[in-house]
């Protein structure tokens, strides 16, 4: 069963209603994250894209999130907080992610190279151009040669 959460939006009401009655930051591998109590529930707040546990890399970070949305006093949990974790932390996806779209501009220009060239032969008085018909003829004598002869 998924962890129930809340997110950025929801957690602004509460605090605006005057609804949380405490929240806890709580150090883990790779950061810091927060679970908020109101009414008879406790949940962590979500990442907004993902709806994952929100996790912040700097406590400072955090703590300016939290006083910007109203919450100035919260109890801190370091127990499980491991700094050495937050260099370790990769995002191999992203790096895919940016060698995919280095592989794409590259792609890009060499296209956009490829056809201006042709662009510009095309416009060349001295260029030569051969009918369609022509074409076919050729690669049909091309063909029945590579075959043998046997078209």
């Amino acid at each position: 069963m998924a962890q129930e959460t809340i997110d950025h939006g929801t957690l602004s009401r509460l605090v605006e209603a005057g609804a949380v009655r405490g929240a806890h930051v709580v150090g883990q591998k790779g950061g810091w994250a927060v679970l908020v109590q109101y009414g008879m529930s406790e949940r962590p707040l979500a990442a907004q894209r993902s709806r994952q546990v929100r996790v912040w890399r700097k406590f400072e970070t955090l703590v300016g999130y939290l006083r910007e949305i109203g919450i100035a006093k919260f109890d801190v949990d370091a127990v499980n907080y491991d700094p050495d974790q937050l260099h370790a932390t990769k995002r191999p996806d992203r790096a895919e992610a940016m060698r995919r779209a280095h592989e794409a501009v590259e792609h890009d220009q060499w296209f956009r190279t490829e056809v201006q060239a042709a662009l510009i032969e095309a416009d060349d008085q001295a260029t030569q151009w051969v009918s369609h018909e022509d074409a076919q003829a050729d690669w049909a004598k091309r063909r029945a040669a590579l075959l043998g002869g046997h078209a």
